[in-house]
């Protein structure tokens, strides 16, 4: 009948090695995913770090080139900003040097821009009459795509959202 103990197919280092070279080709990779797939493949920590090594070497498998295509693609394509972008990629264990040098993809103006669409949507959706409660949940919503508090601030202000003056 039916095999129902799934255990993974084991590969020699060289087989893994014609194998992860497709998957680190396929798309960008971090060194966490090559090491975990790796490890899936039977392989023990001293064969993954070889091969890594060689991945890294032949430009198969790059963690700066991997941070600047997730903060363009995330940054344009998913509109999030910094602190969200940073916050993944250190879950992804990419290092500080690497999340610096992605970062720098960021164009200010387009960023400030991406912000300012993704309010100016939120504020078609919101059914919320309350001005200041209004302000409020977009605030929080902004702060969850990982934008900064100043910006948000400046970006509600230039919205008409200001809070009223009750002091």
């Amino acid at each position: 009948m039916f095999k129902t103990d799934k255990t993974p197919k084991q590969y020699t280092p060289g087989e893994a090695l014609q194998k992860i070279a497709s998957f680190c080709a396929y798309q960008e990779r971090t060194q966490k995913e090559v090491e975990q797939k790796l490890k899936s493949y039977g392989l023990d920590e001293d064969e993954a770090g070889e091969i890594i090594i060689r991945l890294s070497r032949e430009k198969l498998l790059d963690e700066e080139r991997f941070a600047k295509a997730y903060v363009s693609g995330h940054y344009r394509q998913k509109k999030w900003g910094r602190r969200r972008i940073v916050q993944e990629l250190k879950q992804k264990g990419i290092s500080e040097y690497c999340i610096k040098s992605g970062l720098k993809e960021i164009d200010g103006d387009e960023y400030y821009q991406n912000l300012v669409d993704v309010l100016e949507k939120k504020d078609r959706q919101e059914k919320e009459k309350n001005p200041r409660v209004r302000r409020q949940k977009m605030s929080v919503y902004l702060t969850g795509k990982g934008y900064e508090q100043d910006l948000i601030k400046m970006a509600l202000d230039e919205l008409g959202k200001a809070p009223e003056d009750d002091e």
